[in-house]
């Protein structure tokens, strides 16, 4: 299966994105965290603001348009600001978020896990787990490791081995890596991570456009 992804977290009009939706197959929507407020009440974050902000209202809908026009909508949680320490810290309590705002917006088709920061593996096995058992089989799961993290086996920026957590069986239920081939996004690359036995059509190249701005 052929995947162009587009990640959206500076939120700029997707007009161009919606005029040429045939190009792009996914939309991953990023960045979802999980916090204390002031009066330790817990919430959850599109960035720096509720999900259900009225700043957002616009972003929903073009996601939805999208969405109408075949284009999946996959929720990110984590990234570089972090988010699964605060999440397993009161699973209950911020899972709850979480499931509430993927219900709000029907329209979201997955979940990508980006972790970035030490996490036991088991807590993702769980997490994966929750997700299957609640969003059904065709809800999308991926992951966004280092590339190195697939082509060596190391610990990736999670902590943990991916290969360990893929041959489990919480791993099979991943549909695809996105990889942050960030400064590496050549065929090299791709041909160690599926020599390392990771299957072709679960690794997807991710970039920067900075990777090829010839300016």
């Amino acid at each position: 299966m052929n995947r162009v992804i587009y990640y959206y977290q500076t939120f700029v009009p997707l007009d161009n994105i919606i005029k040429y939706s045939n190009k792009v197959t996914h939309v991953h929507v990023s960045s979802i965290h999980f916090g204390l407020n002031a009066d330790k009440s817990p919430y959850i974050h599109l960035n720096d603001n509720p999900p259900d902000s009225k700043i957002f209202d616009k972003v929903w809908k073009d996601l939805e348009v999208l969405n109408s026009n075949g284009v999946k909508i996959i929720l990110m949680v984590g990234g570089a600001g972090g988010a699964f320490n605060v999440l397993f810290s009161n699973f209950e309590i911020y899972y709850k978020l979480l499931f509430d705002t993927i219900k709000k917006y029907p329209f979201i088709h997955g979940i990508d896990l980006d972790v970035e920061e030490s996490i036991n593996v088991d807590n993702i096995k769980v997490l994966i787990n929750r997700i299957d058992k609640d969003f059904g089989k065709e809800f999308i799961i991926s992951m966004a490791p280092i590339s190195y993290a697939l082509q060596y086996d190391n610990p990736g920026m999670g902590g943990f081995v991916y290969k360990k957590l893929y041959n489990s069986v919480e791993g099979q239920r991943i549909n695809y890596f996105n990889t942050q081939c960030y400064g590496c996004f050549d065929f090299k690359t791709y041909k160690s991570i599926c020599d390392n036995g990771y299957p072709e059509d679960k690794i997807v190249m991710g970039m920067i456009s900075s990777d090829f701005d010839k300016t």
